[in-house]
């Protein structure tokens, strides 16, 4: 992997246009100009216990402290988790990847580059991440935004290469927070702006673990090992797919990139044979069938969350569903909900009580439960792991086509927000885990209804997980941490 002095000049060997570079130079400027620049500052780095996925995944937070006494890194079985909070996708990855590698016997850092507020890495990602959920939200809202801006931005926008010359040049602003830790200390990042700064930093052992399955040049990062969840995305990296419209580019070379499988949980991994095996018994027993709604970090789609709650209320009352509703961190997605659909004003509700919701999932997974709970957490681990402790003891997970695309539990698939999520959904009912995307409410209803109305549809899907299991679809998170632990130090 030969890394270029300029990374925004030239990339695997193909050369930008100077207007290009000439705009990533004036879009790092105008971000200097605005945050400052603190490429030459020392942040003192400490080591705090993950108050949340410490005691479960033995997660530990690098943080910013002054007066530190020098921090010791475990250079044997320490690894950087390195991301960014946008939305909840890319956090739900690093645990992932924090818990594959707990389960082997490493120590996860957890390095959010947007948690560091006064560095000029953390403005920056702040700023970019509130642009990026106003426009997920107001996609969802103006069908035109949607049509002529969103969906291009995030389907061929994000595609070229000119995009990643540019996105090059700001993560050259993210790197003073590498500047008190060891180059050899290996680096997982799980957004490719950690990936990046890393790079720029001249850490020496980085691992780039790519969220989608729709091949774009934004999540490019030089110098870096590239991991991939499908084969279809290896390819279409390996050649660089129209990151330049037509034009035939030099492609990755095979030690750019691995195809490892999917990111997922060590905890679902390891109980997924359990976990399908009492969902079948279930449906035999003609038991309520659970629905897990999950809000994301954008906060978008509470439309098509309150149709699908309305739909299920029959079937709850007659005891033919269960239906957990997970608004993350999004009290006020609660609120709006309560109002427009009375009764879940009379639902079990667990906000801020970490331990109910542990013992809530945990009791779930051999005992019936009925009715509805909703699940909200202003602590941003505990609302995204909610959804994973919740997952185990689900039949049926409700989500847009993101990073849980990936997950190996029965999903349906509500409409995308942004183009390149629907090849989530395409490859998920490839593999037969997941459902088509449906495009609007009618269909989403009908798919509820097919799940409720023909048991057979979850079994296949419950078997089709087993087959990908035996394949080792679902091993990429411990796969991304044996390449990272195991690159030359």
């Amino acid at each position: 992997m030969k890394q270029k002095s300029d990374l925004s000049a030239v990339i695997f060997q193909n050369e930008m246009e100077k207007k290009v570079i000439k705009k990533g130079e004036q879009k790092k400027q105008a971000f200097i100009k605005k945050f400052g620049d603190d490429s030459d500052s020392v942040y003192p780095i400490g080591i705090e216990e993950n108050a949340c996925l410490g005691p479960i995944l033995g997660v530990q937070n690098f943080v910013i402290k002054k007066d530190l006494e020098k921090t010791e890194f475990d250079m044997e079985k320490g690894v950087i988790v390195g991301n960014i909070r946008m939305g909840f996708g890319h956090y739900r990855i690093s645990m992932a990847i924090a818990s594959a590698a707990h389960a082997m016997g490493y120590v996860p850092y957890w390095m959010d580059l947007n948690s560091y507020e006064e560095t000029t890495g953390g403005k920056i990602i702040r700023s970019q991440n509130e642009l990026y959920s106003f426009g997920s939200r107001l996609s969802q809202k103006s069908r035109l935004f949607n049509r002529f801006v969103w969906e291009p931005m995030n389907y061929e926008g994000f595609r070229k290469l000119s995009y990643n010359s540019m996105d090059q040049k700001v993560a050259e602003l993210m790197t003073s927070v590498f500047q008190q830790i060891p180059k050899g200390l290996p680096v997982i990042a799980t957004h490719v702006w950690p990936a990046q700064a890393a790079i720029h930093a001249k850490m020496k052992r980085v691992v780039n673990a790519i969220p989608d399955n729709w091949p774009m040049a934004l999540h490019l990062a030089e110098g870096s090992i590239h991991t991939v969840q499908t084969y279809s995305s290896y390819l279409g990296y390996r050649l660089l797919n129209g990151m330049n419209q037509n034009k035939v580019l030099m492609p990755m070379s095979k030690e750019d990139i691995q195809y490892t499988g999917h990111y997922i949980d060590h905890e679902l991994v390891h109980n997924l044979e359990h976990d399908c095996k009492k969902r079948i018994e279930r449906q035999k027993q003609n038991k309520p069938m659970r629905f897990l709604l999950t809000i994301g970090g954008a906060g978008a789609q509470k439309e098509i969350f309150a149709a699908i709650i309305k739909h299920l209320l029959p079937a709850i009352k007659e005891k033919k569903a269960v239906l957990y509703v997970n608004v993350g961190d999004y009290r006020s997605v609660w609120t709006k909900l309560c109002q427009e659909i009375p009764e879940l004003q009379t639902a079990e509700f667990m906000e801020d009580n970490w331990e109910e919701t542990k013992e809530f999932a945990e009791h779930a997974l051999e005992h019936d439960v009925e009715g509805i709970f909703g699940f909200c957490h202003s602590n941003i681990f505990e609302a995204v792991y909610a959804s994973n402790l919740l997952m185990r003891s689900t039949d049926v997970l409700v989500t847009k086509p993101s990073e849980l695309s990936f997950y190996p539990i029965p999903k349906l698939f509500i409409k995308r927000v942004g183009g390149h999520e629907q090849w989530g959904a395409i490859h998920a009912s490839e593999l037969g885990d997941g459902s088509l995307e449906c495009s609007d409410v009618p269909h989403t209803l009908q798919m509820v209804d097919l799940f409720m109305e023909q048991p057979e549809i979850l079994e296949t899907m419950c078997e089709a997980i087993l087959d990908n299991h035996k394949n080792h679809v679902y091993d990429g998170a411990y796969k991304v941490v044996e390449l990272a632990m195991n690159q030359k130090r």
